[in-house]
């Protein structure tokens, strides 16, 4: 279904080019968009005439541009060059100095190896041709030398850039050339590509047509943490993966063109300027849609993007920060996007990188109304009072995860949790316990109870409750009659640390960072001494405040009349999650009742 998807987006990309520029969104069969940095510009007759830097100059430090050129060898060993483009190191000879000791004294050596192998690979398939820029090409291969990089117009920046031809005084580029198309078109039939094909003739997985197999299939490029060269979904490298005796792609036989197609589109995607592919731990997410127009598509594109990784800068649109509020207060799909078709089908792939492979995380078919209520829902379990966040504005994915990683860094965030959480919201499902024992273990941690961890928790356990796999429902807002009992301990607890700050100040250690990881454990073996030394600090505030004593005695005794003659001996994760949603609600109901008109951003300080 992944392959027979991205294959199809591919001739929907193919037949609906871009509004703007009016080029074409994916490259026809054969070719594919590559970093090229420099253009050779060739005489008639083969001579080297000029340099052109062909390299994206918007913005301060150029980059290269991405041109459509004939599509790459697959370089998993060995020398194989490329068609009529390469790196320096094939097309000039010439490769950065992997010598440290020497490479600032000689930036680059020569590579008389992969040089050969270009001259010869176009050698005998441009020798006979009597287009005039394949045979300047042919020209200046036959007397190109490596050793005249040294002289003008060559430099060393130069140097393993990806490089193209171009003939002297025309617009286009030699590969672009219809007798390089033509050429290159013979070359990639299944009977002159013996090295990815597998001469086999077979029903393909993909399209169900009778079709040569691809023995090898392109290589896809853009997954966030894999490997510069690209990976692969489809592979079979040592004989422990084949079966029946097949060898590589007989093993899953899919064709040339369906490779080709289904490969492109994921390349596609998985360039970032295109805006449908988002990283979420080490998950790169791409997301694409099928509509009756190319608009539709890309309204629900942008509509997903928005709501999963809601933009942060202040200049973001009133219409986004509409729909993300009434998406979180469950308002139905017409009224959230009436612009989108409600049945317009939407699909979410998760990829992360395996050495060589790719693997899948997740993979969503489904309706974007479907998948509207399942974010919907999401964020209605996410509701906690007081919200720590602006209404119209509720936390990116990464934003949540980056709560369960030590230190708040995004390398520490889990792998396996960011697939798993990401895939119970799109959906619907549990969310996985894991989410959950990260933050309580982040909690005895550090003892920092914010409204973003206790929103998270809250989430788990109320959609826990919401499915019928938990007994105690958690509240909202702060309220003790019907709190699970350590819901009320966090309450206790919370209030007091306050009695101990009404006496004391702020301290350098205060009870929540001595006692937080035992209070929210093993609460038997500390509240007792807790409520012992609370006595002190209150006689202390009597003298200085007695009408905040009166309070937070009041408030105290209502709290340790619902609570058993006993404390409990030991708290399950999900009573430690109870624990921390209560204490964070009764500490902000401090701040809530200080202030007049109490802001929906209040958050806990550090």
């Amino acid at each position: 279904m992944i392959l027979r998807s991205l294959n199809a987006l591919y001739y929907r990309l193919l037949g609906n080019p871009d509004p703007v520029s009016g080029q074409a969104r994916v490259p026809p069969f054969g070719f594919t968009d590559e970093n090229i940095s420099y253009c050779l510009v060739l005489s008639k007759t083969g001579n080297l005439v000029d340099i052109q830097d062909v390299r994206e100059t918007s913005e301060k430090k150029p980059k290269p541009r991405r041109l459509s050129v004939p599509r790459p060898e697959k370089r998993t060993s060995g020398i194989k060059p490329n068609f009529l483009w390469d790196k320096t190191a094939y097309v000039l000879g010439i490769e950065g100095n992997k010598d440290k000791k020497t490479a600032k004294e000689t930036p680059w050596v020569i590579n008389e190896k992969t040089n050969e192998a270009f001259q010869q690979v176009h050698g005998h398939r441009l020798e006979k041709n009597d287009d005039l820029g394949l045979k300047a090409l042919h020209q200046f291969l036959v007397s190109w030398k490596p050793e005249r990089f040294s002289q003008k117009p060559f430099s060393p920046e130069h140097v393993d850039a990806n490089v193209i031809f171009k003939l002297d005084g025309e617009a286009g580029y030699i590969h672009e050339r219809p007798a390089a198309k033509q050429l290159w078109l013979s070359l990639i039939e299944p009977a002159g590509d013996e090295e990815k094909t597998t001469g086999n003739m077979a029903t393909c997985l993909v399209t169900g047509q009778q079709a040569t197999l691809s023995r090898l299939h392109p290589a896809i490029k853009g997954v966030y943490g894999g490997q510069s060269s690209g990976g692969s979904i489809v592979s079979f490298n040592a004989e422990a993966y084949e079966s029946y005796g097949k060898s590589q792609g007989d093993n899953a036989p899919v064709s040339e063109q369906a490779a080709f197609a289904y490969t492109t589109a994921l390349n596609y995607l998985l360039r970032r300027e295109n805006g449908h592919c988002l990283s979420i731990g080490d998950t790169s997410t791409v997301f694409w849609a099928e509509a009756k127009y190319a608009q539709q598509e890309q309204e629900a594109v942008s509509l997903f993007a928005s709501i999963v990784s809601p933009p942060t800068d202040e200049g973001q649109s009133n219409k986004v920060k509409h729909t993300l509020e009434k998406i979180a207060k469950g308002r139905p799909f017409e009224e959230v996007a009436p612009e989108v078709d409600p049945s317009t089908r939407f699909f979410v792939l998760g990829l992360a990188p395996n050495a060589a492979r790719l693997s899948i995380r997740y993979w969503m078919d489904s309706t974007l109304c479907e998948l509207g209520q399942h974010l919907s829902a999401h964020w209605q379990d996410m509701q906690i009072m007081p919200l720590p966040w602006s209404p119209e504005q509720p936390p990116s994915v990464w934003r949540c995860l980056i709560e369960t990683a030590v230190l708040r860094k995004t390398e520490n965030i889990s792998p396996q949790l960011a697939g798993e959480w990401l895939r119970s919201i799109l959906t619907g499902q549990r969310y996985p316990r894991q989410l959950l024992t990260q933050i309580v273990q982040r909690l005895r941690s550090d003892g920092e109870v914010n409204g973003h961890r206790a929103a998270l928790i809250k989430a788990v356990l109320h959609r826990d409750h919401r499915k019928g796999f938990t007994k105690e429902a958690i509240p909202m807002s702060l309220e003790l009659e019907n709190a699970p009992l350590a819901y009320r301990l966090g309450c206790l607890f919370a209030l007091l640390e306050q009695a101990q700050r009404g006496a004391l100040g702020d301290v350098n250690s205060s009870i929540v960072d001595r006692y937080y990881g035992t209070a929210s454990s093993v609460p038997y073996s500390v509240f007792p001494r807790l409520i012992a030394g609370c006595q002190n600090h209150l006689s202390k505030i009597r003298k200085d405040k007695p009408g905040i004593a009166v309070n937070l005695d009041k408030q105290l005794g209502t709290v340790i009349a619902r609570l058993p003659h006993s404390f409990p001996k030991q708290l399950t994760v999900e009573q430690q999650g109870q624990f921390a949603v209560g204490y964070y609600q009764q500490k902000q109901s401090f701040f809530t009742k200080k202030d007049s008109a109490p802001s929906a951003t209040t958050t806990l300080s550090n």
